[in-house]
């Protein structure tokens, strides 16, 4: 099992093989780290999400699934896209979230990545409480077959999801 890791900053200034984008379905930028990805990632990003739609996926990325592009401009060499649930009180789509994370880990594999580092998927506009999101996600890479990375890191926006995450480990 790959070592996890916790660090408080920016997801994509991070020097690492693939970063998860928390994208939305039509892969073609939004708010949050999705925004921020495709802003600092450049037009490459967007060039290749534009393909993929084109292409297997013109109806948008289902939630839960996994896809890989360039990172353009960004320290890393991929962008893994996933496209997290949102959160409902009425049902539980805590699978889609397992989803999200054992996916990503397993395209950023295929395609020969050591490192891999994850935002906080959901918790943003999905509106995933951020203890559970934790608790999720850190439980999920434990479990998952990681024996392909050198490590697992979790980058954090503020110091209240650092802590959430920290708390899980």
């Amino acid at each position: 099992m790959a070592p996890l890791e916790l660090t408080l900053g920016d997801l994509t200034e991070q020097p690492v093989d693939a970063i998860v984008n928390a994208a939305n379905s039509s892969l073609l930028g939004g708010g949050g780290v999705d925004g921020a990805i495709h802003r600092k990632g450049g037009p490459e990003i967007l060039a290749e999400c534009r393909a993929l739609r084109a292409g297997h996926y013109g109806k948008g990325l289902r939630t839960g699934q996994a896809v890989a592009t360039t990172a353009g401009r960004l320290p890393a060499r991929w962008v893994v896209h996933t496209v997290g649930p949102v959160w409902s009180a009425a049902e539980d789509r805590s699978s889609l979230l397992v989803d999200c994370h054992r996916n990503s880990l397993a395209v950023a594999a295929s395609l020969g990545a050591r490192t891999i580092a994850f935002p906080a998927i959901s918790t943003g506009v999905y509106q995933w409480p951020l203890e559970d999101a934790a608790r999720i996600a850190v439980s999920t890479v434990r479990d998952a077959d990681t024996s392909a990375f050198e490590f697992v890191r979790f980058v954090l926006f503020d110091q209240r999801a650092y802590d959430a995450f920290a708390a899980v480990l």
